[in-house]
């Protein structure tokens, strides 16, 4: 996987958890106070709690929802999120800010409104691949470091890249219902150097219609849609 480092410092956390490239940091480190479900790796990919994230993961095809990101030092942003599976999501951030982040089916673009630069990368090689792909699985490609649930029983699935356990993590947040249903709360990114984001959704609605406009590339420069 190639290695990618936005011109913002201010995303670079975030757009990490779609382009996880390096070395260093220990992904086991990022809840060591959670309280784990099992212990033994050759079995997180059978066991129930995995089944069924991957159950709902694969039923969710569309998502809007607003988003709170929180970076390693507290740093709090606002804006929404808007995924269509398979291929597609959007991050647009609250004005003043104008910086984006969208996948459109082939690449995940970046765009830095200070440096007024784009930067892309095939989503194939970055770790969205497996969340946009049409099937989902914990095992393509991926190695599952923990299952775990932390005090408020959210379930936590921490994932790594199978060729490269080492270059980060990212952990997948779930809530469950009482009647045991699913539904995606939010993630943490580990990168590289030990520096964690965490996102969290809010208000978050699940099968509606979303226009395949909404996750077109438009060059802010350019005020139209880049296709590709």
């Amino acid at each position: 996987m190639p290695r990618f480092i936005p011109a913002a410092p201010r995303l670079a956390l975030l757009f990490t958890a779609f382009l996880l490239a390096g070395t260093a940091a220990t992904p086991a480190a990022v809840f060591a106070q959670a309280t784990a479900v099992a212990e033994k790796p050759a079995t997180m990919a059978d066991m129930p709690e995995v089944k069924n994230a991957e159950t709902y993961l694969n039923a969710l095809r569309t998502m809007k929802a607003r988003f709170v990101q929180t970076d390693n030092n507290g740093q709090r942003l606002t804006g929404e999120f808007l995924l269509k599976r398979p291929g597609r999501m959007r991050f647009e951030y609250d004005p003043p800010m104008k910086d984006f982040i969208v996948a459109d089916g082939t690449f995940v673009h970046y765009y830095d409104a200070q440096m007024k630069q784009q930067s892309s990368a095939p989503i194939g090689r970055s770790l969205a691949n497996f969340f946009l792909r049409a099937d989902i699985g914990f095992t393509k490609d991926l190695r599952i470091e923990a299952v775990q649930r932390d005090d408020s029983k959210r379930l936590h699935i921490t994932l790594t890249q199978a060729k490269d356990p080492l270059a980060g993590s990212i952990t997948l947040i779930f809530t469950e219902s009482t009647a045991g249903a699913l539904a995606l709360s939010g993630w943490r990114v580990l990168d590289p150097q030990g520096l964690t984001t965490d996102i969290t959704l809010e208000d978050a609605q699940a099968g509606i219609r979303l226009g395949n406009d909404l996750f077109h590339y438009y060059d802010p420069k350019l005020k139209g849609p880049r296709y590709n």
